[in-house]
């Protein structure tokens, strides 16, 4: 947002962005014009009122001079600071949908990470502006929302996923003043109800895995796959590590998912990584040096095919060293810090497990608690 003294000559000349721009007059305070991306131009006010911020428009800058638009402002902030909430003004809610999309990826570009933000933009393409595109951004409601969100019903995940994407731009919307403060109308939405996907090895299919391992001893693959079942980690997090996040024992990941995060090994795990050449940065280097080694999803098929495994996925062994560690007596809350987890409640898909437990326990010690263990 840019702070010039506005001019007739100025405001004819403005041309549109990409995204709105705003340019606040430093002749009166408060008072400023909106550029849409359409061309379009309009003069508002902005002012606090109890406590919170107002964005109202003046008029429409392609009819209103300048000269009279500044007169009206002045009316309006006076009226703000009296404490008259001008009802008969119209509030600031015509950005487009899309220009608010824009400055809300903007700003939370530094915040998600290059992979988080190129599949929130794909839901952005897909699934929210063929819906919301085009329409005023302050017209929105929840009706709206929840009827976008019901004619995703047949592809729930994409629903799920596209659902706070659009709260996150109706937030933004918020903090910009193109909406009232808590009027976010994604905030009732309740996600699909989904069968999860969740996969978990047993102890023979672990043993078939491992004895399908054993026979491609040697190959770098085979290894990262060795430690992506040791380590609980997520593929990227493995397929990027570089000797250096290798010390002490430890893992230290400068860039996980969640963000900067040591990783514990067990002594099988820093075995592999022992075992490994040392030839350049990469633990697991392509064939130049230069990058890691590319081919994991591949290698991963052609090993579960040869395990009987089809079905299971390379995340489902990250799923399988929870279970493993829940099956070892290890809390929910020490599983979410072995596997990296910022939100407590990710982990919670795993309480089933701790229910099976218990459930297995029960039954075992049944028979002698109704007597027939002294029979």
């Amino acid at each position: 947002m840019a702070n010039r003294r506005l001019t007739q000559r100025l405001i004819d000349t403005l041309k549109p962005g990409r995204s709105v721009r705003e340019i606040r007059d430093t002749e009166l305070r408060g008072f400023g014009v909106r550029i849409l991306s359409s061309g379009r131009k309009s003069y508002f006010v902005h002012a606090q009122s109890n406590g919170r911020r107002v964005w109202t428009k003046v008029g429409d800058a392609g009819a209103m001079p300048l000269v009279d638009a500044r007169k009206l402002a002045r009316s309006h902030l006076a009226a703000r600071r009296e404490g008259d909430p001008s009802p008969s003004v119209e509030a600031s809610a015509e950005t487009p949908f899309e220009d608010v999309a824009e400055a809300a990826f903007r700003r939370h570009a530094r915040l998600w990470k290059p992979g988080t933000l190129a599949v929130n933009r794909n839901y952005l393409k897909n699934q929210i502006l063929p819906r919301f595109g085009g329409q005023r951004i302050g017209a929105i409601t929840c009706a709206d929302v929840q009827q976008w969100f019901a004619s995703l019903r047949s592809t729930p995940a994409a629903a799920d996923r596209a659902a706070p994407v659009l709260s996150v731009i109706m937030r933004e919307a918020e903090t910009l003043g193109h909406r009232p403060e808590d009027s976010n109308p994604c905030v009732n939405i309740r996600r699909y109800r989904r069968r999860g996907r969740e996969r978990f090895l047993s102890r023979e299919e672990t043993r078939r895995l491992g004895e399908a391992l054993a026979r491609h001893d040697g190959h770098v693959l085979a290894a990262a796959v060795r430690l992506l079942l040791l380590t609980g980690c997520r593929k990227s997090e493995i397929m990027t590590l570089q000797w250096r996040d290798f010390r002490d024992g430890h893992l230290f990941l400068r860039d996980g998912k969640t963000g900067p995060r040591t990783v514990w090994l067990s002594t099988a795990a820093r075995s592999i990584l022992e075992s490994l050449p040392r030839t350049g940065a990469w633990v697991f280097p392509g064939r130049d040096g230069k990058a890691s080694v590319q081919g994991l999803k591949h290698f991963w098929v052609k090993l579960r095919d040869e395990a009987g495994l089809q079905d299971v996925r390379l995340h489902d062994l990250r799923h399988t060293y929870a279970s493993l560690a829940l099956q070892a007596g290890e809390t929910v809350l020490v599983i979410g810090r072995l596997l990296g987890h910022s939100d407590p409640d990710t982990t919670l898909k795993y309480i089933h497990l701790a229910d099976r437990t218990v459930r297995d326990a029960v039954d075992a010690v049944a028979p002698v608690l109704g007597g027939e263990g002294r029979r």
